[in-house]
Order: C-alpha cells, then structure tokens, then sequence
C-alpha cells in the first residue's frame, strides 16, 4: 500500500475559512451579549472580570487561527515522565507511547468504553480506509471540515477514516431499523482516526495526525427525540469529564448553532446553559454550511492560552439520507433519522494533554502536579533504606498488589532521599520507606505526594486510602520491571 500525493480539501474547509460568525456570551440565564474582536482583543458588553479562562477561549476561538509559534510545556512533560514522543519514522503527528504513557492512554479508553455502554451505546469495530469512489463519500467529505489522507491499493484510492462516521453510516445502511429501535446508539473507540493537518498546527498530545476518537451516533426519529437524546449525552459527557479529573472550572463550554435553530428553539439552548450554569461562548451562522445545526464542546485552555476541545455533540440533519439510512416507522413508512456525533471526552491523546497542561498550571499556582489517583501509573513506591530490606520490601509490594494496587520497589544503590527526589519527580502518589522500624512495627511511614506529608500508617489504612479513591474506575498492571535498578530509560 503506498500513500499518494493527492489531498483533498473539503468544501466545508474551504467554507470555514470564509464563514461569517457572530459570536455572543451567553449568561446562564439565557441572555446573549454580542462581542466581537478587533486587533487580538475582545469589544462588548460582557465583564470578563470573573471569567478570564473564558475571555482567553473566545480571544482564542473568535481569531480562528490554529497556528502552533511557540511548544506547548505538555511536550516537555510528556517526555520527562516518559509517557510519549515523537516518532521521527513516521508522518508528523503520529506519536510513540512507552509503557507508562500507553498505560494512562489504555485507562482512559477502558473507563470511557465502559460509561459509554452504560449509557446504551452497541460497540462495534469498522475498517480504517473507504474507497474514496463510494456514492456517499465525496459528499460527506466535502462537508466535512477536515484535510484526509489519501492511500492507493490495487489501482483504486481509499481514504483514511476521520472518525467512526462513514463506518457506522455504513452498518446503519445495511441494518433494519424499526421506530421502536430508537434512539439507537452505535458505538466505536477508533484506533486510530487520521486527519492531515497542517504541520504548523501540530502540537505533541494536542494536535495529531493520528488520535485515538470515542465515537457514539445516536440515531433520532425526529428533532425532538434528537433534543432529548442531546441532553442526555450532554449529562453524560459532564459525568465523564467530571470523573476523569476535570472540574467546572477547568473547561469553557462552546455552543455553535445556526440562526434559525436558535430562533425555533431557545428554550433548549437555554436548558444546556442551565446545566453548564456557567456564561458560554456562541457561535451563530446566518446559513449552515456543515451538516448539522447544532454544536457543542467542552474546551481546555492551556498554558499557552490555546483551547481545545474534548467533549463534543452535535445535530445532523443530512446523513440519514445521504447514507440511505431508513427506519420504518409507526404508520409503516420509511424514514430517515436525524443522527448525533458524540465523542464523550474527546480525542483520548486530547485528554492527556489537558491533565499535563492542568497540572502545570495547578503548579504555577503553588500546587504539587499529578495524576488523579487512578490514572497515576506508578500508585506506590516502596524504598528500602538498604539493601538488607529489599526482600521485605518486595514482599510488601506483592501484598499491595493483590488489592489491584500499581507499586514498585526502588532498589537502586542511591541515597534515600535521591530515591524519594526521583519518585516525586515521576508523580508516584505514595512513598513507603522501609527499613529496621517498618519490619518491627505494624505501621508504614508513608509520604503523600499531594501534600508532602509523611504520617504513620497501618498497611490497611494505606490499602484503604486507595480503594476507596479508585473505587468504579478500571484497572491495569503496569507492564515494567517491578525493580527500578531492571529498568531501561526510554527517554533521554
């Protein structure tokens, strides 16, 4: 298989670039207070006294440039802590993920596959390439807002999925649908989505060619049960990001919609800014250009003052024919559904780079930077003061292990307290030194990462202490040496 020069630029690209947008913050009680910007700053009635995270989203959104000038500090961190980095064999934009960042990145699929499927979504898998001559596809790529990698097999071109769209569009197809059936969800976690960004608008985690997308389309009888449906995923979307680690306070929520969505439906648009109860940037098109009416997501700002979106839904109006997609409904009639794009967090590469970036920020503002407990790789340390306590200690880890418990010896021949230095600097959770006191009393001295604290505690209450902060959250060994001194670097 070998990849060709050929690049397609959709229509909706080319549109996007010349859209006119009024933008608006809309307050939570519904009220719309036009803004707009002029020579990089925000003109408008709107205080952003209180907001500033909002007022660097849309200074951000409203310039519409994705351009990367100077390296977001989440490239740095990803290497430090050895999680992921460039692969200079490949396309730029495709990264390399080494034990511990591969372990983050499988916790994050795992947890996400699993809300998903509570919420109802029937996982499925589809192929990573279509023929670019399918009746549907140049259509749908042309409304598509995003550049595609082009591939030639056999004399014919394929394109490389963009998402699970075309795949599950696909399936639907060829399914028999009955009204009673919907909302039906289907559901895929693609390994992997591929869009040919610029080169320029790459940044390590942030921005990819290649990125791991959750996708869910729910397949509506009608905009009402659309409307109820979107709501539903918007709570889901709130849990998920919740409890992967990100509060209110950490993400700006965007709504896009056309005017006359908005004129025939207010009152909904005023229900999702009750749930956010938080002011919202609007984006409002006089005409539609993309394939659906309503958008939304839920962005980070970084350390750079760039936003990104994780959580995202969205109303599509023309895919259910396009696809020639057809329920029959109660008077026995074919139909075609309305059809939801939701991606409940957002790009998995995405939310690492918002937890790096969080945590730097939460730095600068005097707080120790981590991982949320049950994404940390390494979640204890124990540390033998010397080489006499390396059994036991071993020992211990095995007994901490078997309460699904990430942990790992430091035996190096290094002082304890570069040992204690180094785990620190790795964001391993606990610290347990061990010595002639640990293995004659019940108690461990056990230094908390978060706090800096050292406090004596029982192995139960440290058994305790992590169960209950993991509880309902998957869990993965971690696939390295046990023993620090059997480790290879991977960076640097």
């Amino acid at each position: 298989m070998k990849s060709t020069k050929k690049e397609i630029v959709s229509k909706a690209l080319q549109e996007e670039e010349k859209i006119v947008s009024h933008w608006f913050i809309m307050k939570p009680d519904g009220k719309m207070i036009p803004i707009e910007i002029d020579k990089g700053k925000i003109i408008g009635k709107f205080d952003f006294k209180k907001y500033e995270n909002l007022k660097k989203f849309a200074t951000y959104e409203m310039a519409k440039s994705r351009e990367v000038k100077k390296q977001p500090v989440h490239i740095k961190m990803m290497k430090e802590l050895e999680l992921a980095d460039y692969e200079s064999a490949s396309d730029s934009g495709n990264l390399r993920f080494y034990p511990k960042g591969r372990l983050i990145k499988s916790l994050l699929e795992q947890f996400v596959n699993i809300k998903v499927i509570e919420y109802g979504g029937m996982e499925i898998e589809s192929p990573l390439m279509y023929n670019i001559n399918h009746p549907a596809a140049v259509a749908y790529l042309n409304k598509f807002p995003a550049r595609q990698y082009i591939v030639k097999s056999g004399g014919k071109d394929f394109f490389l999925r963009f998402a699970a769209c075309f795949g599950q569009f696909c399936m639907a197809n060829n399914m028999t649908i009955s009204y009673k059936n919907l909302p039906m969800r289907l559901y895929e976690l693609t390994r992997y989505s591929f869009r040919r960004e610029r080169k320029s608008e790459l940044a390590g985690l942030r921005r990819l060619r290649a990125f791991t997308m959750p996708d869910v389309h729910a397949f509506c009888a009608d905009l009402t049960q659309a409307m109820e449906e979107f709501e539903r995923r918007f709570k889901l979307c709130q849990g998920i990001i919740s409890d992967i680690g990100f509060k209110k306070e950490n993400y700006e929520l965007a709504i896009r919609f056309t005017k006359d969505f908005y004129d025939e439906h207010k009152d909904f648009i005023k229900t999702l800014m009750k749930l956010h109860d938080k002011p919202t940037l609007i984006e409002m098109w006089d005409k539609r250009i993309f394939y659906f009416i309503l958008k939304y997501e839920f962005n980070v700002v970084d350390a750079s003052d760039k936003a990104s979106a994780l959580s995202t839904d969205q109303i599509d109006i023309e895919n259910g024919k396009r696809y020639d997609i057809t329920y029959i409904d109660k008077d026995n009639k074919k139909k075609n559904p309305i059809i939801l794009h939701c991606s409940p967090s957002g790009a998995i590469e995405r939310v690492m780079y918002a937890l790096l970036e969080k945590a730097y920020l939460e730095q600068k503002n005097g707080k120790i930077p981590e991982f949320p407990l049950w994404l940390s790789p390494i979640q204890i340390r124990v540390i033998p003061v010397s080489d006499k306590y390396i059994k036991l200690s071993k020992e211990l880890m095995k007994k901490f292990e078997n309460y699904n418990i990430r942990v790992d010896v430091d035996d190096r021949a290094m002082t304890v307290q570069k040992r204690i230095r180094e785990a620190e600097l790795e964001w391993v959770n606990l610290i347990i030194i061990f010595g002639e006191k640990e293995k004659k009393s019940k108690k461990l001295m056990v230094r908390i990462h978060k706090t800096k604290q050292v406090k004596p505690m029982s192995f139960e209450n440290v058994v305790k202490y992590i169960t209950q902060k993991t509880k309902g959250y998957p869990f993965i060994p971690l696939s390295l040496p046990k023993l620090i001194s059997k480790r290879p670097k991977f960076v640097g």
